[in-house]
């Protein structure tokens, strides 16, 4: 892996402890089917974001529903504090709505951290939309980046557009199927990410020298 320069992060299951109860709605809503049953946030929300390729529709109450009821992470603030220190490029790349996301940034005040949020709006798009349109305009490498995930498709969605997929390990049965899919590595909690882009920075001098 080269040395990592920037990182683009979904708040959805890698920022904070989302409900899955108003994003099931939504795909419910979309779907015109029965509401299913999902402990996990983070599969709900990509489910929906599956469904909002096909379905047009922005429940953006339901939304802001999620992200009134979201709790952040505890190690979030230091692990940011520490990787900004480090001179990373901290970005947001979201496929949730700007109202949706500008609150969460707002409620868990969070904009000193990033040097850009990206919405599904903002980027015109989902899924990897986002993550695109924020290493083009921070003039990122996607070798040089990092995409923080804790699903099969965020992983499918940073293989597209060739960033390299972090593992954020929240389950450990559901972190070890993942695996499977070679992401380019992993972390328990965010205090890891820091040690870890160290690492990986320690690795590339050695390779070159």
């Amino acid at each position: 892996m080269q040395v990592i320069k920037g990182i683009l992060f979904e708040p959805v299951g890698c920022l904070a402890e989302f409900p899955s109860e108003p994003f099931l709605e939504i795909a419910a809503q979309l779907s015109g089917k029965k509401k299913q049953l999902s402990k996990s946030a983070s599969r709900a929300y990509w489910h929906l974001l599956n469904l909002m390729e096909t379905m047009p529709g922005q429940m953006e109450a339901l939304e802001m529903e999620a992200v009134d009821y979201a709790t952040l992470y505890e190690d979030v603030i230091p692990a940011l504090t520490e990787l900004k220190a480090m001179d990373i490029q901290l970005i947001i790349a979201s496929s949730l709505s700007d109202a949706a996301l500008t609150r969460f940034v707002q409620k868990n005040g969070l904009h000193g951290y990033f040097s850009s949020i990206w919405s599904r709006g903002h980027a015109k798009g989902i899924k990897a939309a986002p993550l695109q349109i924020a290493l083009k305009q921070a003039g990122l490498q996607s070798g040089h980046t990092i995409f923080l995930t804790d699903t099969a498709e965020g992983l499918k969605a940073a293989e597209s557009v060739g960033v390299n997929a972090v593992l954020m390990m929240n389950d450990p049965d559901e972190s070890r199927r993942l695996a499977a899919h070679n992401p380019a590595g992993g972390v328990v909690s965010l205090h890891e990410l820091p040690d870890f882009i160290r690492i990986v920075r320690a690795q590339s001098e050695r390779d070159v020298s």
